[in-house]
């Protein structure tokens, strides 16, 4: 069996100081317009051309974005960075993309990391069957539960797809009692405002049973539209200017009257 990725990079941190390595993997049924891995919707291996510039000469070539790997490669690969993650308290995060998309791939591979003791997080969208979430469940510590928006139809509007079984699945994991982080983008015209960070906080609130260990403001940030320019994908946030940092710290006061973590950026 293989799982197609499209990177595997070390970051600090998910919550703490912790080292965590974060495997990205392709595919994603949700079309955000914010999007800032563009690279990880297509579920197929794509080549796209690379440009090089040393002064003023350009080197043009052909480059495979996305890569078949069995578990134990991605295992092996993470085993590399043990002490980092040990002696931080961090572990391993899937994303992408979206994880949930290749289940039998993310389940095997999460139950060796859990057999060898490495901590284990998901990140992702929530829009997944059922049954594939559940699947997930006794190898997975932690869930960054990405809320693009609570409004029906403007989560159809910015991302292609209703948000029923995105929420469905949401109250699943918190009823169950897993660790969630919910993940909260700012986007300016879209989720940016504070009538709307009000709805959402009472949204928050009816849930906050001590499942949710913290909420991440992501605020829209335009380091992704060179990777549209390079795929040559259209940039539907092209005007869009990036979010004050006195908003986010509105936003954030917001929040945390829940009595919970409130981190700004992810």
């Amino acid at each position: 069996m293989k799982g197609l990725v499209f990177n595997i990079k070390r970051f600090a941190i998910h919550d703490g100081p912790g080292i965590r390595v974060t495997v990205f993997m392709k595919g994603c049924p949700l079309d955000c317009w914010w999007c800032h891995n563009p690279e990880g919707k297509s579920a197929q291996v794509r080549n796209v051309e690379r440009i090089d510039r040393v002064g003023d000469r350009e080197f043009r070539s052909e480059e495979a974005v996305g890569r078949y790997y069995t578990p134990g490669e991605v295992v092996a690969m993470v085993e590399r960075d043990r002490v980092f993650m040990e002696h931080s308290g961090g572990g391993v995060t899937f994303s992408g993309g979206e994880p949930l998309l290749q289940p039998d791939f993310l389940v095997e591979t999460l139950a060796i990391l859990k057999k060898n003791g490495i901590h284990t997080a998901i990140d992702t969208s929530g829009f997944a069957a059922r049954e594939t979430l559940v699947s997930v469940l006794p190898v997975t510590d932690l869930f960054l539960f990405d809320i693009k928006h609570i409004d029906n139809e403007l989560h159809k509007q910015y991302t292609g797809v209703g948000n029923e079984l995105i929420i469905s699945n949401l109250d699943m994991l918190i009823e169950k009692g897993k660790d969630v982080i919910l993940r909260i983008p700012v986007i300016p015209g879209v989720t940016a405002g504070m009538d709307y960070m009000q709805r959402l906080v009472r949204f928050i609130g009816k849930r906050n049973n001590g499942s949710l260990r913290r909420i991440d403001l992501l605020p829209y940030h335009k380091t992704g539209s060179s990777k549209y320019r390079r795929f040559g994908l259209p940039d539907r946030m092209a005007g869009a200017s990036q979010v004050p940092d006195g908003h986010i710290d509105d936003y954030a006061g917001l929040f945390a009257q829940l009595g919970i973590r409130v981190k700004k950026g992810g």
